[in-house]
């Protein structure tokens, strides 16, 4: 599988669009063509097993009977498990028809043919409505869009409780030989599972599974088949030349380099921290005073919060509309943040601090309503950069990256990670230099 070709979906003509008028786009029509017509019938469409999309529905862990999309579904082997052992309800998705043709032979021979629709369109227009399905299931698809619009695009359709799986080629070591490196970068731009994983955080989710899939599945259902076939092909066909020329390539920088790279599969969940949709946010008012200090009261082990907030409300530092508070549906106060002015060597930047939720309400998407609503008001307000001194893991969610990127620090010692930087306008020249906080927080 490489990028310009399909897996399980695709597609040239999902990654690659051509001008149909040119001599250029009929070769790339033949080859396309002779790509599926030498994939065609083959058990799978990239690395996979019964066996692994069988693990990953243990490590997933469905509700009963859940209500599943299969997006670039390929011939649709996962479909026929899910549908057959999961009792799933499935939307099998593909760019291909004949691959939707034999899945729908395929369902209705093993007797599961009510339990699977197939339709056939681009996995980067999905139609259906938010929160939707149970489950996700993408094996070897995502890389079609690239994985992190995967992630960011198919989150809106699971229901509350679902489960996102998904397979992504990525490193298996730092430093993977050159001539695969080149291999890769020429066809798809892989990380490793670090970074893949830090990018599911980001998006929204909890990663709650990883599996690197075993080498077998490289070769036992996709590989050999694949050789077998290439062994048979008719090399006068139009584009069948090319399109054996380069699954060989694939196969063999596989045989001399497979240790260099893998296929893992994520078992991802949206974080309740970003259900922010289910929260009413607004600036403080007076009459809030005394709940904000109670929420911070109830987070904190100490006043310290509690007594710096009130510090900051009569420093200049202050700016009306920057304190943010969320409310339940019976208007209590649950959640708060607060932006106040600093200065990165005299530029104008907002502290961003402290931020507090309730702790019965922790984890339910309160404190990020909050911190969303400020930064979307200070944006409103033309302010062009936020600083926040805070947890490298959680803060990166809103767009917060390290300071020192940007050649942004404190004046005393703190952790590379922890000190974040983020730039309101994307246009605006953002100055390098030592924070000032305001004098309340002593820095």
């Amino acid at each position: 599988m490489t990028a310009d070709r399909p897996n399980r979906t695709s597609t040239t003509t999902e990654k690659t669009a051509v001008n149909d008028n040119s001599s250029h786009a009929a070769d790339r029509d033949d080859v396309r063509d002779a790509f599926f017509a030498l994939h065609h019938g083959l058990p799978r469409q990239g690395p996979g097993s019964d066996a692994t999309t069988r693990h990953l529905l243990e490590l997933a862990a469905p509700p009963e009977a859940p209500r599943a999309l299969d997006i670039g579904c390929g011939p649709g082997r996962a479909s026929l498990l899910l549908a057959a052992e999961a009792g799933a309800r499935v939307t099998a998705v593909d760019l291909h028809q004949p691959f939707l043709a034999e899945l729908r032979a395929a369902a209705e021979a093993s007797g599961v043919g009510d339990a699977i629709d197939t339709d056939v369109r681009t996995m980067a227009e999905l139609p259906y409505p938010d929160r939707s399905f149970d489950l996700v299931w993408a094996e070897g698809s995502a890389y079609n869009i690239g994985f992190d619009t995967a992630l960011a695009s198919w989150r809106r359709l699971l229901a509350p409780g679902g489960v996102l799986v998904v397979t992504e080629c990525e490193w298996a070591t730092d430093d993977p030989a050159p001539e695969v490196r080149a291999f890769w970068d020429s066809h798809y731009a892989l990380r490793t599972t670090e970074a893949n994983a830090a990018a599911a955080v980001r998006a929204g989710y909890e990663v709650s599974a990883i599996y690197h899939l075993p080498e077998t599945d490289w070769f036992d259902e996709y590989y050999t088949p694949l050789a077998e076939r290439i062994a048979a092909a008719d090399l006068t066909a139009p584009g069948m030349r090319e399109a054996v020329a380069g699954a060989r390539a694939e196969i063999e920088i596989r045989r001399a380099h497979g240790r260099d790279y893998r296929y893992t599969g994520y078992v991802l969940r949206p974080n309740h921290e970003e259900n922010t949709e289910m929260w009413t946010t607004r600036p403080e008012t007076e009459a809030d005073i005394p709940a904000i200090r109670a929420v911070n009261l109830d987070t904190f082990p100490t006043a310290l919060e509690a007594d710096l907030i009130e510090a900051l409300r009569e420093d200049p530092a202050w700016i009306d509309g920057l304190s943010i508070v969320a409310e339940d549906a019976n208007g209590e106060v649950v959640g708060h943040s607060l932006l106040t002015r600093s200065h990165v060597d005299g530029f104008p930047a907002l502290t961003l601090g402290p931020c507090a939720v309730l702790q019965r309400y922790q984890r339910t998407g309160a404190g990020s309503a909050t911190i969303r609503a400020g930064l979307e008001a200070a944006r409103a307000m033309g302010e062009k950069l936020v600083l926040v001194l805070g947890h490298p893991e959680y803060y990166p969610r809103f767009g917060f990256r390290r300071a020192s990127e940007f050649g942004i620090g404190l004046t005393i010692e703190v952790p590379d990670e922890a000190m974040m930087a983020l730039p309101l306008d994307p246009e605006a020249e953002i100055p390098g230099g030592k924070v000032r906080y305001p004098a309340p927080f002593g820095i």
